[in-house]
C-alpha cells in the first residue's frame, strides 16, 4: 500500500509555477566547462612556410611567436642548394600565453622553389598534407581516441617575392595544388624593399591574377550583425589588407624611447609593428581567428 502523506501539499500560484519553471539547469555553464577543459588541455596549430629561400620566412616566424625556431639551422651555400631537393622539416615548441598552453609546430619546406626546374617541386608538401589527413583519419577511427594527436596542417604561409610583377608560374600551380586542402595565406614578403605606392599596386595584381586562375585563398569569416562597430573595422581591414605585406626582425633596436622588434638602415628604423610598412597586427589578429 502507499504511504499516506505526512502533509498536505502547497498549491502554487500561476507566478510562482512560471517562476519554478525558470529555475536555474545548469546547461548555461557548458561554454565554461568546455573553455576550461580546452584551456587544460591546451591547443594545437600546424603552421606551414612554404616560398623560395631567401624571403624571410624563419625570420618572420620567429617575430611572429616570439621565439627561436631555428637554432640549429644550417645555411647552404650556392653549391649544395643546387643539388637540394624539396624536404619536410618540422619544428614544435610548446607556448604559454596567460595561462593559455599551445602547442606549436612550424613545416618547413626547404629547397621549395630554388631548382632551375621547379616541375611538380610541390609534390612532396601535398604528399605530406595528405599522410596527415590519413592519419587523423585512422586515428578517429580506432578504438582508443583520448589521446590522438592532431598533425594536420591548419594554415599555410605562402611567400610570395616583392620583386617581380606578381606570381610567378611556381607561386599558381603550388597554391592550386594546396587550397582544397588547407587554408592558404599569401604574404608579400620583405615589405621594407617597396614604397606605399609599390605595394599596393603589387597587391592588386596579385589579387587580380588570384581571381583569374580561380585560387582560393583564406576568406575572413563575415562578422556578426550584432558586433561592435571597433570589431566590424578591424574585420573590413584584414580583408582590404590581403595579400598581407610584412616584414619581419629577429633584433630589438630602440626608437622613440622605446625598445621594439625592428630593422636599422642608414635612413632610419622600420618597426615590426608598423602599420604604415606592414600588417603585422592584421596578421597576427587573422591567426587567431583561424
Amino acid at each position: 500500500p502507499l504511504c499516506p502523506p505526512v502533509g498536505r501539499a502547497k498549491s502554487l500560484s500561476p507566478e510562482e509555477v512560471c517562476d519554478h519553471e525558470k529555475q536555474y539547469v545548469g546547461f548555461a555553464t557548458l561554454p565554461n566547462q568546455v573553455h576550461r577543459k580546452s584551456v587544460k588541455k591546451g591547443f594545437d596549430f600546424t603552421l606551414m612556410v612554404a616560398g623560395e629561400s631567401g624571403l624571410g620566412k624563419s625570420t618572420l616566424v620567429n617575430s611572429l611567436f616570439l621565439t627561436d625556431l631555428y637554432k640549429d639551422r644550417k645555411l647552404l651555400n650556392a653549391e649544395e642548394r643546387i643539388n637540394q631537393t624539396v624536404e619536410i622539416i618540422k619544428h614544435t615548441v610548446d607556448i604559454e600565453e596567460k595561462g593559455v598552453k599551445l602547442k606549436l609546430t612550424i613545416v618547413d619546406t626547404p629547397g621549395f622553389g630554388d631548382a632551375v626546374n621547379n616541375t611538380e617541386c610541390w609534390k612532396p608538401i601535398t604528399d605530406y598534407i595528405d599522410q596527415q589527413f590519413e592519419q587523423y583519419f585512422r586515428d578517429e577511427s580506432g578504438l582508443n581516441r583520448k589521446n590522438i594527436q592532431d598533425n594536420r596542417v591548419h594554415c599555410c604561409l605562402y611567400f610570395i617575392s616583392p620583386f617581380g610583377h606578381g606570381l610567378r608560374p611556381v607561386d599558381v600551380e603550388f597554391m592550386k595544388a594546396l587550397h582544397e586542402k588547407v587554408n592558404i595565406v599569401p604574404l608579400i614578403a620583405k615589405a621594407d624593399c617597396l614604397i606605399p605606392s609599390e605595394i599596393r599596386k603589387l597587391k592588386e595584381r596579385i589579387r587580380e591574377e588570384i581571381d583569374k586562375f580561380g585560387i582560393k585563398v583564406y576568406q575572413f569569416p563575415e562578422c556578426d550583425s550584432d558586433e561592435d562597430e571597433e570589431f566590424k573595422q578591424q574585420d573590413r581591414e584584414l580583408k582590404e589588407s590581403a595579400p598581407f605585406a610584412v616584414i619581419g626582425s629577429n633584433t630589438v633596436v630602440e626608437a622613440k624611447g622605446q625598445r621594439v622588434r625592428g630593422r636599422l638602415y642608414p635612413w632610419g628604423i622600420v618597426e615590426g609593428k608598423h602599420g604604415a610598412w606592414e600588417h603585422w597586427e592584421e596578421g597576427q589578429a587573422g591567426m587567431g581567428q583561424r
